[in-house]
């Protein structure tokens, strides 16, 4: 069988470090950027459109907001609000769509914002195959979407290089939480931006942060090794992943990420899933893990080993069915929640770390693009791609096994993980696009080392 790979969705003309996707519009959002070095790379959030033409998707550049001398490293998304880090910043940006006209499209009103506007497909081949990299396409009517900053807040205070790890919004939107490289959880009420929590959660970097449905849990996940749930700014617990795994020492492994999820079919029921990777670096590197916590009382359910690959970022898909892991070498996995089984893999799909993933979301916009397939899931990377990830519509097998009914025979093709040989970077300029002196670098470095 001949090596296959992901196709690009799209290729941004920067660094990518943050993707989200807008459940009412279907847009989405991208950001990332060369930072502040004069390097000549850009810093923006890109808006785009996704669509599915037969049973092929293609992603149209619908519009570019300039962010300065700022690289977004980290975004969260609330209704038509984006809270982006920038540095040691919390800038809040509100987005709005216009319908298209029957007219060509003019920019944006707000034209000292730096935002462009433009309808460029990438990625996109020709009919018979030919052809490679980028396919400028100009649409007559296009979508209009305008970019407003609406607030900004220091996140971080770190005396040199302060840097914004994380971001949420709580579920009901009145609640903004960032993690910063000092270590310190705050919380703004929105849309006041009025400070609510400000406490040290953790002696190093957060690496991770997010809010429990009904507001009353905060989970940190930092570098020191701990994982901290929180009520308000009172500590409450600190997980422990492997108090029954003895061959696993107090500090060979950290927790690098952290998510509750609902459960599908059980309307009260909530989890939370870690990752946790090692701490050292060795030749022989030993596995990361997953772990599955009851979000309520935080007792473990389930720890499955998740591959050698170190994992950089972790997703959910909305109705909690699906895990998704991209890896610091560039690779992506979908996995089931119930069973931690690994149900899709593709190694190296990018050429360098995969900084974010996002699911599709149950929403009709998404709904309408994401095919006959049971599960679609976007990643982005510091090679500038973004990539969609499908797993087809075979819902009869995935329930019989989520449930653990059915056929021993039938169970077994549910299992079966869908993996994609290893290749060669797409392209051999992929790792050498931009310059390896800048700071961002230097957060790569911190963020991944």
């Amino acid at each position: 069988m001949g090596k296959r790979r992901v196709p690009d969705l799209y290729r941004a003309p920067f660094p990518l470090y943050s993707v989200k996707i807008d459940p009412k519009t279907g847009l989405i959002i991208a950001a990332g950027g060369g930072g502040a070095s004069k390097t000549g790379i850009k810093n923006a959030v890109q808006f785009l459109g996704l669509e599915l033409v037969g049973s092929q998707h293609s992603a149209t550049l619908l519009h570019s907001h300039d962010t300065g001398s700022c690289a977004t490293m980290n975004i969260a998304l609330g209704g038509d609000v984006i809270a982006a880090g920038q540095d040691g910043n919390c800038r809040i940006m509100r987005f709005r769509q216009q319908d298209p006209t029957g007219t060509k499209s003019a920019a944006p009103g707000d034209a000292g914002s730096g935002d462009q506007s433009s309808a460029r497909r990438r990625g996109a081949k020709s009919k018979n195959g030919g052809g490679g990299g980028d396919i400028p396409q100009t649409k007559d009517k296009s979508v209009q979407i305008s970019v407003d900053k609406v607030g900004e807040v220091q996140s971080d205070f770190s005396p040199q290089d302060p840097l914004q790890k994380c971001v949420r919004f709580s579920s009901d939107l009145k609640l903004l939480l960032t993690g910063g490289a000092d270590g310190y959880v705050r919380a703004w009420e929105y849309p006041s931006l009025k400070e609510k929590l400000n406490f040290k959660a953790h002696k190093d970097e957060i690496e991770d942060i997010d809010i429990s449905p009904d507001n009353k849990r905060i989970v940190t996940a930092g570098r020191d090794f701990e994982c901290s749930v929180w009520s308000d700014d009172q500590l409450m617990l600190g997980l422990r992943w492997h108090e029954h795994m003895p061959h696993i020492t107090e500090k060979m492994y950290r927790y690098q990420a952290c998510r509750f999820a609902k459960v599908e079919d059980q309307k009260d029921a909530l989890r939370l899933y870690t990752v946790q990777i090692p701490h050292k670096r060795e030749r022989k590197p030993p596995p990361c893990y997953l772990t599955k916590w009851d979000g309520r009382s935080f007792l473990p359910l389930l720890t499955r080993p998740c591959g050698n690959e170190v994992i950089s970022c972790l997703s959910v898909s909305d109705s909690g069915t699906f895990l998704g892991l991209g890896t610091v070498t560039g690779s992506v996995a979908i996995y089931i929640a119930f069973s931690l089984q690994k149900l899709y893999y593709v190694q190296e799909s990018h050429g360098i770390v995969v900084t974010d993933l996002a699911f599709l979301p149950d929403a009709p916009k998404s709904k309408a693009v994401k095919g006959n397939n049971e599960v679609a899931m976007l990643s982005v990377a510091v090679d500038s791609r973004c990539q969609l990830h499908t797993v087809a519509n075979r819902k009869w097998g995935l329930v019989e096994l989520v449930k653990g009914q059915g056929a021993k025979s039938a169970g077994s093709q549910a299992c079966s993980v869908l993996k994609i040989s290893k290749y060669k970077p797409h392209d051999s300029k992929d790792l050498q696009t931009f310059p390896a002196a800048t700071p961002l670098n230097q957060h790569l470095g911190r963020l991944y080392e």
